[in-house]
């Protein structure tokens, strides 16, 4: 039921295991992976479990727990090696939430704009589904995408937002798509906090400058949470510098995959 993005070439160097945020998909890495392939790195963009181009024809549960099973899984199965997770936004939850659980299975960890301190979905887990299903299909509305686009990134032609938006809302044209996230909701969603210092791995944290969506001082606040971490800001730089500015982003990554950090 897996979908990702595999490499051209398996090598000795710790794979990266690309993740994306909250309801998107591996193609959210559509401009870093392949500078970061170029490079010569093991790269990965995985979706998660309900999101993305996963074949659920059979919905799973898609709670965190199953989250995290099903991307072990996948790392059990085909990657095999301690691995760079990368985790931007929601992905960065996901990330510690695995690191905490696979200790064994993660080497280092990037946190790229990480929405990390919030306490799950809050009182949306307790809606009656009814209204959970009407809040879930309002999630992949075109007025709504196009305002997150506006959201999220520092400056952006109406044009380029078009494309940004039909990407991002592609996954979501699947019949199995509201009944993942609906059951997500429900479940409760990722509430880390109490992971955070729990994490061992050496992290790089990445921060777009100009975020609108999460703000820079919780950079400052998870670099001191964090036992070993470094943090890089990203100027003239929204809240997905993966994509606003990939190639400041994989150069980041590269260096850190390859034990290079400058402060």
């Amino acid at each position: 039921m897996s979908s990702c993005v595999k490499p051209l070439v398996q090598n000795d160097v710790n794979p990266v295991v690309l993740l994306h945020g909250f309801d998107s998909s591996c193609l959210e890495w559509r401009y870093t992976y392949p500078l970061l392939e170029e490079a010569g790195l093991e790269a990965w963009a995985v979706d998660v479990l309900g999101w993305g181009f996963s074949d659920l024809e059979i919905l799973p549960p898609c709670s965190v727990e199953a989250k995290r099973e099903h991307l072990y899984q996948l790392w059990k199965s085909y990657i095999k090696k301690p691995m760079v997770l990368v985790g931007p936004s929601l992905g960065a939850a996901v990330a510690i939430d695995f690191a905490v659980n696979h200790m064994e299975a993660v080497a280092k960890l990037v946190f790229i704009d990480a929405s990390v301190y919030t306490e799950g979905t809050g009182n949306l887990s307790k809606l009656p589904r009814s209204f959970a299903y009407a809040g879930v299909s309002f999630l992949k509305s075109i007025p709504l995408r196009l305002y997150a686009n506006f959201l999220a990134f520092k400056s952006l032609s109406i044009t380029t937002s078009m494309e940004y938006t039909n990407v991002g809302r592609l996954h979501c044209l699947f019949p199995w798509w509201e009944d993942a996230t609906v059951d997500f909701m429900i479940s409760g969603g990722y509430n880390v906090i109490s992971q955070i210092n729990q994490i061992k791995q050496e992290t790089l944290i990445i921060w777009g400058e100009e975020d609108q969506i999460i703000s820079t001082k919780f950079a400052k606040r998870l670099e001191g949470e964090l036992q070993k971490s470094v943090v890089h800001y990203i100027p003239n730089c929204g809240h997905l510098p993966h994509v606003e500015k990939p190639d400041s982003v994989a150069k980041l990554i590269l260096n850190f995959v390859q034990g290079i950090q400058k402060s």
